[in-house]
């Protein structure tokens, strides 16, 4: 039995949740050209192909630099709310929601699986917007796998997280941190 609540009472209310104007960066033609090429030019390059993987990021305003190894089932939802430095590498499956600004500095390494948020929604808001938020990844900072960093983090140059952790806050540089949420254990 559904009960009606009234407005007052409501803790969230999705009828009234709107994608904020200019919230994806680019015109939605755009967004639905990206996804497909996504899905078919990039997804389907053999793995050998990073040249050709950083030039379709670049196209769609990505800044990628030189040498970055990007592998074909790694996601990128905003090519054009992307920095990845120099010598870098994205693993296999990992997911870039680039809902906010996602950078991440040379010679670091996001292995399989995890996944940088850029975005949140306000639960204290019965409209439930959606918020953008950026993520600072540092040089030298390797990311193990299957971890999530959360919105609005940075994680500090030569740092290390490891394998399945929960990066929630910002972690400092040169600490070697695991858990969830993730908490420095050691100096690198």
């Amino acid at each position: 039995m559904r009960t009606r609540l009234r407005r007052k009472d409501m803790i969230q209310d999705l009828r009234e949740f709107r994608v904020p104007r200019h919230f994806r960066g680019a015109s939605s033609f755009k967004v639905q050209i990206w996804w497909l090429v996504q899905a078919s030019l990039f997804r389907w390059s053999p793995q050998v192909m990073y040249g050709w993987r950083r030039g379709l990021l670049r196209v769609f305003g990505a800044k990628i630099g030189k040498s970055v190894i990007i592998r074909p089932s790694a996601t990128v939802t905003y090519p054009w709310k992307l920095a990845i430095g120099d010598f870098s590498w994205i693993g296999d499956d990992v997911v870039l929601y680039s809902l906010g600004q996602l950078t991440i500095g040379s010679n670091s390494v996001i292995s399989q699986r995890s996944y940088l948020c850029g975005g949140d929604h306000d639960y204290r808001d019965p409209a439930f917007p959606i918020r953008a938020r950026s993520i600072q990844i540092g040089d030298q900072v390797w990311i193990g796998t299957d971890v999530f960093v959360g919105p609005g983090t940075s994680v500090g140059k030569g740092a290390v997280i490891g394998a399945r952790s929960t990066v929630v806050r910002d972690i400092p540089p040169l600490m070697v941190c695991v858990g969830s949420p993730a908490r420095p254990i050691k100096h690198r």
